[in-house]
């Protein structure tokens, strides 16, 4: 079992900058490919980055140039930098991880970003 915490959200302005954090306990950090999803208010849950030991990272075309995925293997913590903020990237952002062993994901809480003047 995979116990996952985000943190980093908040309120901030458009232009801001914002830093999540996902601290990841109960595995083998390294076998984990770590993800980010965002759901705002209505909508479905999308993806936007994902990260595995080593490998490159990928993106969602609407956050590419902006948004930074990262990964402290030393730490057990994922990151996702957030740049150049806009209004609609505001949402509810969760952190995912996929045990690339037994393929099994798991979801944390949340974290709450909201992008306004």
């Amino acid at each position: 079992q995979v116990q996952l915490v985000e943190s980093g959200g908040g309120l901030v302005q458009p232009g801001g900058s914002l830093r999540l954090s996902c601290a990841a306990s109960g595995s083998i950090f390294s076998r984990l490919v770590m993800l980010w999803y965002r759901q705002a208010p209505g909508k479905q849950r999308d993806f936007v980055a994902s990260m595995s030991a080593g490998a490159v990272p990928n993106y969602a075309d609407s956050v590419k140039g902006r948004f930074t995925i990262s990964r402290d293997n030393t730490k057990n913590t994922a990151y996702l930098q957030m740049n150049s903020l806009k209004p609609e990237d505001t949402a509810v952002y969760y952190c995912k991880a996929i045990n690339t062993l037994i393929g099994a994901p798991y979801w944390g809480q949340g974290t709450q970003v909201t992008v306004s003047s």
